[in-house]
């Protein structure tokens, strides 16, 4: 029998402990931003979708542990659909950070008819609407054919790898193709307004987090598809932790450090300062 054991297998522990301590210290940094969340740096940016940003990372990090252990029909269906959800809301929550970055710096002109999207309703808009047409498609992929536990007994001789079976390959590929859709609009849009103002602008931190998130979803596809067995989810659960590390640092840390070590830049003039620049 073959398959991620917490006895067994030291990868298991391996990917728990980072799967924790990456809690730890997305919940660090949740503490950081709630304890400033009154600062220039903290609210420029729209801060309860920091907020809900930094609890999907958590979701992602936690869903590693329904990927170890022996797989039943319950967590089939949970980890295959969990990651899609909580990475769309995660990639939907920077989508909606840089259209209000480009929606902010419109609207400063006189007479721009942008204003009339400056509204607080319109972040919660992107992401409840790109979300839920996520949700709508893991809905229906459980609905019709749901990953289900699934015994391989032709792979390796005198071995049996109990493993998840997606169910339906059309409905797993439109999860993780409708993710890299939302990923690739956010990367180009982010790459099309870095160079704003400063005052306005996180795009270059959600461009790098962005790239790092492509390029961990595209190469780990053709691993995935070359692998059997438990090899076969330690690049599931790699690409997983590695994407939510990628978002994590490369939008939080720069911040985090700001807040913690330069707190002469976390000021409201200084920001300000940079736009007139």
């Amino acid at each position: 029998m073959e398959f991620i054991s917490y006895q067994n297998d030291t990868i298991a522990s391996a990917f728990s402990c980072v799967s924790v301590f990456g809690c730890i210290v997305t919940g660090f940094i949740f503490g950081i931003f709630t304890s400033y969340r009154d600062t220039p740096i903290v609210k420029a940016n729209n801060r309860n979708l920091s907020y809900l940003l930094l609890v999907s990372i958590i979701l992602s990090f936690l869903s590693v542990f329904l990927f170890l252990g022996r797989p039943n029909d319950v967590t089939c269906r949970l980890r295959e659909t969990s990651f899609g959800i909580f990475f769309s809301v995660a990639v939907s929550s920077l989508l909606a950070k840089t259209v209000m970055v480009c929606v902010a710096f419109k609207s400063t002109k006189p007479g721009s008819p942008w204003r009339k999207c400056l509204s607080v309703k319109l972040p919660y808009t992107i992401v409840s609407l790109c979300s839920s047409f996520q949700a709508l498609i893991c809905i229906i992929w459980l609905s019709i054919s749901p990953p289900f536990q699934d015994l391989d007994t032709d792979s390796y001789p005198g071995k049996i790898i109990i493993q998840c079976n997606e169910g339906s390959d059309i409905w797993f590929y439109s999860m993780l193709g409708y993710l890299g859709l939302l990923a690739a609009v956010s990367l180009v849009l982010a790459f099309m307004v870095r160079t704003l103002p400063d005052s306005f602008n996180e795009a270059k931190y959600i461009t790098f987090s962005m790239l790092v998130f492509c390029s961990v979803w595209i190469s780990m596809i053709p691993a995935y598809l070359s692998t059997r067995g438990k090899n076969m989810v330690a690049v599931e659960i790699f690409a997983v932790m590695a994407s939510s590390a990628g978002l994590l640092g490369c939008v939080f840390f720069p911040k985090c450090f700001i807040i913690l070590f330069k707190s002469e830049m976390n000021r409201k003039a200084d920001l300000l300062g940079k736009r007139e620049n």
